[in-house]
């Protein structure tokens, strides 16, 4: 790897966006799971 190659870190924006649909996604995995709760008591 040279010294003038660019860093592999994407930039700021992109690594919010990316933690903001990690969270996302485990918050839609949890609803379903509690959707899936609440359809089976009924």
């Amino acid at each position: 790897m040279l010294w003038s190659d660019p860093d592999d870190e994407p930039p700021e924006e992109l690594r919010d966006t990316q933690d903001m649909l990690r969270r996302l996604g485990i918050l839609m995995a949890l609803a379903m799971v509690v959707a899936m709760l609440v359809l089976g008591l009924l």
